[in-house]
């Protein structure tokens, strides 16, 4: 189907090509007709008709033109031909009358410009050279032209054009040199001259380099009057292509499209070059084969699309320009005239390009039941198949297929290309070796790196969203949890407060009843026993006396007896404190109380232990006032002991020694803010936080709602908080605020916060609270924990008590005979040794003495869970770290007393918030307190039990022993079943020894000639390291070797294997 002509109106924009001629530039004589008195007498009308028609057929006039000269009135044709006639008779023009003239001065002018620089009056000078011809090609007779081409001028014109420096191109001379080609364009000949030209069009493409706008202008008029002349068209295309490479244009037409876009300095107002440039590519999409081909203004008009023009043509509106919005209203009418009728091809209303997926719908649908549907299937298979990866050359794979359809589409049935983008020797090598283009690739990094950046932005955004989502439930939860204790709290305390009105009342009623009238009690009931002593007279009050004190009617229990084998109790032991009991008390004494000791003595001196005997004095009250070793010596082996510690060494005394401990301090040099050294620590500060001055102040006055600053931040800022004298600098230089480097205008930003220092301190006190509340309650709790397991224990009672009852065996005299020890003993026990094995020590003992007779009592570690944490807490440092946070917790009330006595500034959000913080800390810190004073309590109560002296101790010391004891406890256990191990291996390495050797013994009676079989033995070893040595052992006959020597290697192994010692040797 032959394509169908569109009709649409004339080009408006080039009204004076409408003739069916072909079109002529047109310029307007800008020199005004001078007006002349005539030297002759006006000829006839017949006579002047025919003068004037030499003069216009020598101008060359079109017949449009020619028709308007003829149109003039008689005077007016008269004063013309004699304005003509004087200037060919001037003879102050006969050397400018002929090309010649010209044509020399423009050459020398081309040969100069490169060895000389020109000033203003020398350039003046060229340029009117230049102005004159162009005068003279416009008003000069035919001749002037035909000798001009004869002499080749336009080459003249074209190499001069070419040779220009820089000065020149942005001179006045370029738009004239332009204006000269455009002139002679004007005449038929001239035009046939330029076009027929090989290289004309694209040198005057080159000049759209040029930054002067009239040249600009200049050069598009050319270029859109030759799209419209025939055969002009494609030598656009041509000229516009070889601009690409000149200019090293990404895609052509870019130049276009960046100069019709620049809306700032000069260009804000030019509505000239604008509208030259829409002229132009009216003209490109319009004429020569756009005239009547859809797919070629369809394909060359997406090129400008994909440039960026329909946003640029909205901008240009803002002009207000009739002639530019002429220009654009064309554009879009027929853009919209071609898209409706691309629609109508495929029976629908639109089709939207930006699409793939609606376009290939159409196609789809197009061709869908047709024989044409398989090779769309086999074109997007292959498709699939393309190479996708950026880089490697897959995009110019792309490319290439896109330049194939686009010759498919464009190329007339003669093959030929309307467009300049032919495939001539199609190579797919050479075509993706030419498009590959190094700008492009690096343009694909930098922004897949952007793309990466984004991401790692994002991802920062995220884990800091998260971050804040996770502290605000965390918030919320221990708000809930505060809630509740308060909730609880609350209703415990009502209670008591009503039971504690409820008995002042009940008081108050009885203290009523007594003072309104004497109330007599009745006499307590007589004691058992005895008789009732008489009632002393009533006290004025009306109370009764104290009952007397009541005397113990039976005799006092006698003393526990001796352990079996141990030596008679000595006879009566004296009271306490060597004075009889007061009178009035019973007849059971102290002394009963305390218990004599009857402690078994030795048959030999034993080694001594080493312990810190508790007095008498201070037992009561304590764990000891409840053990008797008297219950252990009943089950002890008393033979045993003696034998195991027995004193027939001297006792070596093992000191040790401690380290000292030097704490080294290191000064922190404080610099100023103009310091060299803090200012860059800052600037390092301020690169890891990744966020503006705007955005710290906004984070700090919101008391960092979205966790922007975490707590290193924030500590690190502390250190950079201005102060008096830097906030003086700052001051005297705020008017240099653009200036200031950027740590010493992040200082002066901050010093802009009221309380800066404050709300810092506040802030890093908010965050940290939790994580200090959660490092010191459990160091609380484990001093609370242990307390009441060391007390509570009943197998380290029974550890104590056996440990009692050996010390007082082993020692006599003075060190003997104890009621308890100080818990500092307890580590001693694994100093004393044995007599009998060095390796075994007391400790170990008494472990035998547990698994014997008290098992049970080796899990005392299972009682004392929390010993081994509270050995680690220093009580001082302990009650210092909560005394800060104390502090804290008033400072913080004190900073948000003053922040609620004054203005609040926008988006100031410390009240509320601290003020919420400071509800729910307060309450967990009021916790946190009472559970510290129940823990020195029970620590204190702990320290008595055992008979320490309060003060004298700490909890890492106190809680230490215990824990130092149970670690030796542990190891003394683990090295007992090492030895109970290496003794069963002993014993059972000796009965197969033995067994072993019985059975060579029956062996060699068995078996005659044992000598023999001996050197066989030997033999076949020394074959089996022969091999090894020569590498025979790892062939392939090695199974058969093996086979050979089976039975006596294993006969080797089996006699002697066991017997024989390992022997290293050294190489």
């Amino acid at each position: 189907m032959p394509p169908r002509k569109r009709t649409r109106p004339a080009l408006g924009f080039l009204c004076c090509f409408g003739s069916s001629e072909p079109p002529e530039i047109n310029l307007k004589d800008s020199v005004p007709l001078q007006l002349l008195e005539f030297s002759a007498p006006m000829p006839p009308p017949e006579e002047l008709h025919a003068r004037f028609s030499e003069l216009v057929d020598e101008l060359d006039l079109t017949d449009k033109n020619r028709e308007a000269m003829f149109a003039l009135p008689a005077e007016k044709k008269w004063q013309i031909y004699c304005s003509k006639k004087k200037e060919q008779e001037d003879p102050n023009k006969l050397a400018t009358s002929w090309p010649d003239y010209y044509i020399d001065r423009i050459n020398s002018m081309a040969a100069m410009q490169t060895l000389f620089a020109f000033d203003e009056e020398e350039m003046e000078m060229r340029n009117k050279v230049v102005e004159d011809l162009k005068t003279a090609l416009r008003t000069q007779p035919m001749r002037f032209v035909t000798r001009f081409i004869e002499l080749d001028g336009l080459t003249c014109l074209l190499n001069f054009l070419r040779s220009m420096d820089y000065e020149t191109s942005e001179s006045r001379v370029h738009t004239s040199v332009i204006g000269c080609i455009k002139a002679l364009m004007n005449n038929s000949q001239g035009r046939a001259n330029v076009l027929a030209h090989p290289q004309s069009i694209n040198t005057i493409s080159q000049s759209l380099r040029s930054d002067n706008v009239k040249t600009k202008v200049a050069v598009l008029e050319i270029l859109g009057a030759v799209c419209l002349v025939p055969d002009g068209h494609k030598k656009v295309l041509q000229a516009m292509a070889h601009y690409q490479k000149y200019a090293a244009e990404r895609t052509r037409f870019q130049t276009l499209l960046n100069e019709l876009d620049r809306s700032t300095g000069r260009y804000r107002d030019e509505v000239s070059l604008k509208t030259a440039i829409m002229s132009f590519i009216n003209a490109v999409l319009n004429a020569g084969a756009g005239e009547d081909n859809l797919e070629f203004r369809l394909h060359l008009r997406y090129e400008f699309l994909m440039l960026g023009i329909q946003p640029v043509i909205d901008k240009l509106r803002e002009h207000e320009n009739a002639t530019l919005d002429r220009h654009l209203d064309f554009f879009e009418m027929v853009r919209n005239e071609d898209d409706s009728e691309l629609a109508k091809r495929f029976d629908s209303t639109h089709v939207d390009t930006k699409s793939a997926g609606s376009m290939f719908e159409i196609i789809k649908k197009k061709l869908n039941h047709t024989d044409s549907y398989p090779y769309l299937l086999s074109i997007l298979q292959h498709c699939l198949q393309m190479p996708y990866k950026r880089g490697g050359g897959s995009l110019q794979h792309w490319q290439l297929l896109d330049r194939i359809l686009q010759q498919i589409v464009l190329q007339d049935d003669k093959g030929e290309d309307p467009d300049v983008a032919p495939l001539d020797n199609f190579n797919v090598k050479n075509i993706i070796r030419m498009l590959v283009n190094e700008n492009e690739v690096k343009q694909w990094r930098e922004q897949a790196e952007k793309f990466r950046r984004d991401h790692a932005e994002l991802l920062a955004k995220l884990e800091r969203k998260e971050r804040e989502c996770e502290t605000k439930t965390q918030e919320k939860e221990d708000m809930m949890k505060t809630l509740n204790k308060m909730k609880d709290k609350l209703q415990r305390e009502g209670v008591e407060l009503r039971s504690a009105r409820e008995q002042v009342v009940d008081l108050s009623s009885r203290i009523s009843d007594i003072a309104g009238g004497g109330v007599s009690f009745p006499p307590p009931p007589p004691p058992p026993g005895g008789p009732m002593a008489p009632p002393p007279p009533p006290l004025a009050c009306g109370f009764p006396p104290p009952p007397p004190p009541l005397p113990f009617s039976c005799p006092p229990p006698p003393p526990p007896p001796p352990p079996p084998g141990g030596p008679p109790p000595p006879p009566g032991a004296p009271p306490m404190f060597g004075a009889p009991p007061p009178p009035g008390l019973p007849a059971f004494s102290m002394a009963t109380d305390l218990r004599t000791k009857s402690v078994p003595q030795p048959s030999q001196p034993l080694k001594s232990f080493n312990w810190a005997k508790l007095g008498e004095n201070k037992i009561t009250g304590t764990i000891w006032h409840d053990i008797d070793d008297l219950r252990a010596f009943k089950i002890l082996d008393l033979k045993d002991i003696e034998k195991m510690f027995s004193a027939y060494q001297r006792q070596q005394k093992e000191t040790g020694s401690m380290d000292d401990l030097y704490v080294s301090t290191r000064k922190v040099k404080e610099l100023s803010v103009i310091d060299g050294r803090r200012a860059q620590n800052c600037v390092i500060l301020l690169s890891k936080l990744k966020m503006s001055n705007e955005e710290i102040k906004r984070a700090i006055l919101e008391m960092d709602e979205r966790e922007e600053l975490a707590k290193d931040m924030l500590e690190q800022l502390l250190k950079f908080v201005p102060e008096k004298c830097d906030i003086d600098l700052l001051e005297e230089h705020k008017h240099e605020l653009e200036r200031m480097a950027r740590a010493d205008r992040f200082l002066f930003e901050m010093s802009r916060i009221d309380h800066y220092q404050h709300r810092l301190q506040a802030l890093f006190f908010k965050k940290k609270f939790a994580e200090r509340l959660a490092e010191t309650k459990p160091k609380v709790e484990a001093i609370l924990s242990a307390s009441k397991e060391v007390v509570r224990s009943k197998r380290l009672t029974q550890v104590l008590e056996v440990v009692l009852a050996l010390g007082n065996f082993m020692n006599k005299g003075q060190r003997g005979n104890a009621y308890g020890f100080k818990v500092s003993s307890l580590n001693k026990v694994a100093d004393t040794k044995s007599s009998i094995d060095r390796n075994i020590t007391m400790l170990h003992y008494l472990i035998m003495i547990f698994e014997k007779n008290y098992p049970d009592t080796l899990s005392v570690q299972q009682d004392l869970a929390s010993v081994q944490e509270a050995a680690k807490v220093n009580l001082a440092e302990l009650e210092k770290e909560v005394h800060s946070i104390k502090s804290g917790l008033k400072a913080l009330e004190a900073e948000l007393q003053y922040q609620q006595s004054r203005t609040r500034d926008r988006g100031d959000k410390f009240v509320p918030v601290v003020g919420d913080f400071i509800t729910v800390a307060s309450f967990s810190f009021s916790e946190l307190e009472e559970l510290l004073n129940e823990a020195k309590d029970k620590f204190a109560k702990s320290l008595k039990h055992f008979g320490e002296e309060q003060g004298r101790m700490q909890p890492d010391e106190f809680f230490g022993i215990f824990d130092t004891f149970l670690v030796s406890f542990c190891e003394a256990r683990q090295d007992l079943e090492n030895m109970q191990r290496r003794k069963d291996e002993e014993e059972r390495r000796a009965r197969m020894e033995a067994m072993l050797k019985d059975q060579r013994e029956r062996e060699r009676r068995a078996k005659k000639g044992a000598g023999g079989a001996s050197d066989e033995v030997g033999g076949e070893f020394d074959d089996l390291v022969s091999a090894l040595r020569s590498g025979e052992v790892f062939d392939k006959d090695l199974s058969k070797l093996k086979r050979n020597r089976k039975r006596s290697v294993n006969q080797l192994v089996e006699g002697g294997g066991r017997e024989r010692p390992v022997t290293k040797v050294n190489y």
